[in-house]
């Protein structure tokens, strides 16, 4: 199999379309606030969740490890997607807009 797609935070702009595939608690605590959430677990079953765009799908998780996997598969399946080297805490530690679920400051779990 060829190189995951890889895709740097500091290309990323502020307000990028990302999908995160991580679990619900992580979700809440904090996320870029255009994200679309999809579990890693549910991806095969919520295809339709994606973005449909032209230009490839940034796939993020905690810190790189379950977003490359999904993004393993879902170039298998056909997608133009790529994998955000450092994960959600690259966008925290370059200091990128995040959002909470409740309430409180978000942050990276």
């Amino acid at each position: 199999m060829s190189e995951t797609p890889l895709i740097s935070v500091a290309d990323l702009p502020d307000d990028a379309v990302l999908v995160d595939v991580r679990e619900d608690d992580e979700w809440v605590a904090g996320h870029a606030p255009h994200a679309i959430h999809v579990p890693m677990g549910t991806v095969p079953d919520n295809l339709d969740a994606l973005p449909d765009t032209d230009e490839a799908v940034p796939v993020i998780c905690r810190s790189g490890g379950r977003s490359h996997r999904v993004v393993q598969w879902l170039v298998h399946q056909g997608f133009d997607v790529v994998n955000v080297d450092g994960g959600m805490r690259a966008w925290a530690g370059a200091g990128k807009e995040m959002t909470s679920e409740n309430g409180s400051e978000p942050t990276v779990i």
